[in-house]
C-alpha cells in the first residue's frame, strides 16, 4: 500500500521534526553571534576613548598635540552651538558633503563609462593603458594645486579633485569587471545573434556590476578626502578650512570633531550604498559570507 512504511524508513513527522531543529539551532547560532559582534562594537571604542582618557590625564600621552576625548566633543558641541569664523558648521558641512557628492558622482560615471569602454576594446584599452597609468601615478595633492591655481578657491576644484580620485578607483574596478566575464557565455551569446549593445546591456554590464558597486563603497570615502584636500590647499568655506584655521591654531580637540563628523556622513553614505547594492543586485544569489550572516 502506498501509505505503507518500508522496513528503516524514517517517519516524514520525525524528519520535519528534525529539520525544524535545525532551523531553531541555526537562529540561536545566529543571535548568539549577533550578541557577541555588538557587545564587541561596543567594548572596543571604550576600551580605545577609555585608554585614550586616562593617558592623557596621567601625563602618558601629551593632550596638547593629542587632544583629549572630553575636550574633542566639547569642541563638538562648540561647533554646533558656536559656530565657526568661518560661519556656522551647518552650512560649512553642507560646502563638503556637496563637494564630495558632485564629485563622486562625476567620477564614478566617467569611470564606469571608460572601464566599460576599455574593458570591451583591447585596442582602444592598449592604445590608453600607458597614459591612464602616467595619470594615475601623479600625486593627488599635486592635482589640487594645480586645480586651485586653475580654478581659483571656489567649488569647482574640490569637486575636480574628489571626481579624480573616485574615477580611478572606480575604473580600475570596471574594467576589471568587464574582463572577467565568462568568454564561454560571450561567444553563445553572439553564436545566437546578439548585437554588440544587447551582449553589453544583458551580459557584460549585468556581470560588472558586483565589481562597480563594490568600488563604490571605497570610492565615496575618497571623494570626502578629495573635497577635504582641497579645502586644505585653498577655500573659503569647509570643514577643511576649519581644520586647516584649528591646525594653526594647535587645537587638535576641533580637528578630532571634524574627523568625527566626516566619519559620521561617511557612515551614512556607505548604508545608503549598501541599499543600493541589494536593490540593484537583488538577482544575485547571496555569497557564502552573506548566507551566513542571513
Amino acid at each position: 500500500m502506498m501509505g505503507t512504511l518500508h522496513a528503516g524508513a524514517v517517519p516524514l513527522a520525525d524528519v520535519d521534526q528534525g529539520e525544524a531543529s535545525i532551523a531553531a539551532a541555526a537562529r540561536t547560532a545566529r543571535r548568539r553571534r549577533a550578541g557577541w559582534v555588538w557587545l564587541g562594537r561596543i567594548i572596543l571604542p571604550v576600551v580605545v576613548i577609555g585608554g585614550w582618557q586616562l593617558s592623557t590625564e596621567h601625563g602618558v600621552v601629551d593632550k596638547f598635540f593629542f587632544g583629549q576625548p572630553t575636550d574633542v566633543w566639547t569642541a563638538l558641541v562648540d561647533l554646533f552651538t558656536q559656530g565657526t569664523a568661518f560661519g556656522s558648521i551647518w552650512f560649512n558641512l553642507w560646502v563638503t558633503i556637496q563637494e564630495a557628492i558632485i564629485g563622486f558622482a562625476l567620477g564614478a560615471a566617467t569611470g564606469i563609462v571608460f572601464g566599460l569602454l576599455l574593458g570591451q576594446n583591447r585596442l582602444l584599452s592598449d592604445v590608453c593603458s600607458p597614459y591612464i597609468k602616467a595619470l594615475n601615478s601623479v600625486p593627488r595633492i599635486i592635482l589640487g594645486s594645480i586645480f586651485v591655481v586653475a580654478f581659483g578657491l571656489g567649488t569647482l576644484p574640490k569637486v575636480l579633485l574628489a571626481a579624480v580620485l573616485v574615477f580611478f578607483i572606480v575604473f580600475f574596478n570596471a574594467f576589471q569587471g568587464v574582463r572577467e566575464v565568462d568568454q564561454n557565455l560571450l561567444a553563445n551569446v553572439r553564436v545566437l545573434g546578439a548585437s554588440s549593445l544587447q551582449v553589453a546591456r544583458h551580459v557584460t554590464i549585468p556581470s560588472a556590476l558586483t565589481w562597480i558597486i563594490a568600488s563604490l563603497h571605497t570610492a565615496f570615502g575618497f571623494a570626502i578626502i578629495g573635497a577635504l584636500v582641497g579645502e586644505v590647499l585653498g577655500s573659503q568655506a569647509g570643514i577643511g578650512l576649519i581644520i586647516t584655521q584649528a591646525q594653526g591654531h594647535f587645537d587638535p580637540d576641533t580637528v578630532f570633531a571634524c574627523m568625527i563628523l566626516m566619519a559620521a556622513v561617511t557612515l551614512v553614505a556607505e548604508y545608503l550604498l549598501a541599499l543600493l547594492e541589494k536593490r540593484v543586485l537583488a538577482w544575485r544569489p547571496p555569497s557564502r559570507s552573506e548566507a551566513q550572516a542571513m
